[in-house]
């Protein structure tokens, strides 16, 4: 019953945490680093509040407050 409790007690932490979402700034650097990998150039990466019509929405990051934005050229 005490690793039922435990296990519970866990899987809550782990959630909040995932709730959270990433820092903008680090999500930011994965997606750019991914398109550079890809050969991609000419766009830029812009950190928008949700819902501001920015460009095509790629990203959503510090629990769904902001996204990220690209544009191209």
């Amino acid at each position: 019953m005490k690793t039922v409790f435990v296990a519970v007690g866990l899987m809550m932490l782990a959630g909040g945490a995932l709730a959270a979402g990433k820092p903008c700034e680090e999500l930011k650097a994965e997606i750019t680093e991914k398109l550079e990998a890809k050969g991609v150039s000419g766009y830029s990466l812009e950190i928008v509040d949700k819902g501001e019509p920015a460009g095509k929405v790629i990203g959503s990051c510090e629990a769904g407050t902001k996204e990220i934005v690209y544009r191209r050229g």
